[in-house]
């Protein structure tokens, strides 16, 4: 008898494992979007992004940037890149970066994340447009 009972816990435990990962998001679901599609052009620019969970439309905080570009791509520019400073953010699941977008035109911001509890990455590409 207690063979059959311990046969039911393992399974019952099995059963719970699998709903478990089930209910967890894919990294797919996650992507940053722009809190501000444009900023002025000059120095010391702030561009802040949401870390959004699509199926839940949550904002994700806590995860870790690992990647960052900015650069002129969109406007066949992909040579006018920028450096990238990373700043803290105003609110959970908000990340903010510091650039100097030295020209009006758009911009894009390239990102890699990796959120806490998943595997895999997100990535990004968002369009920032600079303006005089």
């Amino acid at each position: 008898m207690k063979t059959s009972n311990v046969a039911r816990a393992v399974m019952a435990a099995l059963i719970a494992i699998a709903f478990a990962g089930a209910a967890r998001a894919e990294i797919k679901n996650y992507e940053f979007q722009l809190v501000q599609p444009t900023v002025t052009a000059g120095a010391d620019r702030i561009v802040t992004v949401r870390l959004v969970d699509k199926t839940t439309g949550k904002a994700v905080p806590g995860a870790v940037i690992f990647a960052t570009r900015l650069d002129m791509t969109p406007d066949g520019m992909q040579e006018m890149a920028t450096k990238v400073t990373a700043m803290p953010g105003t609110e959970p699941g908000t990340y903010r970066f510091k650039a100097t977008f030295g020209m009006a035109g758009r911009w894009q911001l390239s990102l890699g994340a990796k959120v806490q509890g998943e595997t895999g990455t997100v990535e990004n590409k968002l369009v920032v447009t600079a303006e005089k």
